[in-house]
């Protein structure tokens, strides 16, 4: 597809999310990072932004989508965020009061190469006898936070209703470590699934990645990862509202409705920065980024859902189209109106639940 025409397509569905226009859905197939300079580096990036203080967002925001903002502020513009805001929000690590699910569940210490710590994973509804599909899933914190033990009620639920075997990755954080390291930890889970398929229930050729957010952008980086390494394929990816492109927010701002619930452009900067270990947005250096890839042949099909004033929707379509453009199968889903993360905070709403409906929808098909 010509640049023009992409950028054509690519403002009508911003137009859909945005403006509530066409279908809810749309279908088309220890360690320290902030060196010297780089708070100053984000506080000029946010002085950029397009949105002013004043600016207000909320009449983007579908009605039903409303009442549940209470506990998620509107974006301060050009505020800098450092490291100890990311201590200050992580708290407990893994909550050992956490809801744990009453089916068959374990975790397993997986080695990871390069002598690197061995990496959690859980491995949740496995039935030994049986070849039915398996998901390696990764959770989502913009790269900074969240755990895989916190999740597991609610994946148990899904490992559930799509009758699979699920591995959640306690993949290691950033900063303390940058993508080079969490990519190993995805990778090692991916591997061991794999290579242990039989004994955990799962046919070998019926796996698939699921992530929200950063568990989306690690999802898009793995299933880059698999197919050039060559050695575990990769059937499916499903990404929810994944984070893929680190020049949002640095080089790249998004109109102002967008970004302003949740996941900031200002916070993005942070996560990306943690996760590369250098200032995001470099022209010459893309490694780590996803929705940089220069190739995306070869890659497995994909759901992609978003919503339509979340930060990702521009990356996220363009993501889909070049894989719709080489020749893969997409899905891609907007929501109208629909902020970061919608579907687990408005969660009983109409909208969450279509959206939810449609990414289980895939997976169930993906699964066979």
């Amino acid at each position: 597809m010509e640049w023009g025409k992409q950028l054509e397509r690519r403002s009508l569905l911003r137009a859909a999310g945005v403006m509530g226009v066409g279908a809810a859905g749309l279908a088309l197939g220890g360690r320290d990072m902030f060196w010297p300079g780089a708070a100053e580096a984000e506080a000029e990036a946010g002085a950029g932004a397009l949105a002013g203080d004043g600016f207000d967002a909320e009449p983007y925001v579908d009605p039903s989508l409303r009442p549940f903002l209470g506990a998620f502020p509107p974006r301060e513009v050009g505020r800098v965020y450092t490291f100890d805001w990311v201590r200050e929000k992580r708290g407990v690590p893994a909550d050992p009061s956490a809801p744990l699910p009453p089916g068959p569940w374990r975790a397993v210490k997986v080695p990871v190469p390069g002598g690197r710590e061995p990496v959690t994973i859980y491995v949740v509804n496995e039935r030994k006898g049986r070849s039915r599909g398996g998901i390696v899933h990764m959770h989502g914190g913009g790269y900074l936070f969240g755990s895989a033990r916190n999740s597991l009620a609610g994946l148990a639920e899904t490992a559930r209703a799509l009758d699979c075997t699920l591995v959640t990755v306690e993949y290691r954080l950033a900063p303390e470590t940058t993508y080079e390291g969490s990519r190993e930890d995805t990778y090692a889970a991916l591997t061991w699934l794999y290579r242990n398929a039989a004994q955990v229930g799962v046919d070998p050729a019926r796996i698939a990645l699921l992530g929200e957010s950063a568990g989306g952008g690690h999802a898009a980086l793995l299933a880059i990862t698999a197919r050039d390494r060559g050695e575990v394929p990769v059937a499916f990816q499903c990404l929810v509202y994944p984070m893929l492109d680190d020049r949002v927010g640095a080089v790249i701002q998004r109109p102002r409705q967008m970004g302003v619930y949740v996941w900031t452009p200002e916070e993005n900067v942070l996560g990306w920065r943690s996760f590369l270990g250098r200032e995001p947005g470099l022209p010459d250096q893309s490694d780590g980024v996803p929705g940089r890839v220069r190739d995306v042949a070869g890659l497995p099909p994909a759901w992609i859902g978003v919503g339509g004033v979340d930060l990702f929707l521009d990356e996220d379509v363009d993501y889909g189209q070049r894989l719709l453009d080489a020749g893969i199968g997409c899905e891609i889903v907007v929501t109208p109106g629909a902020y970061h993360a919608f579907d687990l905070i408005a969660a009983k709403s109409d909208l969450a639940r279509q959206f939810t409906a449609s990414k289980m929808a895939a997976l169930a098909r993906a699964l066979g």
